[in-house]
């Protein structure tokens, strides 16, 4: 009886441990995701600042 707890007891830790690796996968995809997300969109907003000002400067180019 006793080696049937040992092997149950034995087995908890290492779920544990399973479980406690997905979450920090998960979590490491979550954060990578949102890092991903945050440089596009510093990205995009630099991208349209730079096609507004240079549509200005031909306009200003061209009627000026």
């Amino acid at each position: 009886m006793d080696s049937q707890i040992e092997a149950s007891r034995s087995r908890s830790p290492v779920v544990k441990k399973a479980a406690a690796g997905v979450v920090l996968i998960v979590v490491a995809a979550l954060a990578i995701k949102i890092v991903i997300g945050f440089v596009m969109a510093i990205f995009w907003t630099v991208v349209v600042i730079a096609a507004v000002l240079a549509v200005l400067w031909a306009v200003k180019t061209l009627v000026w």
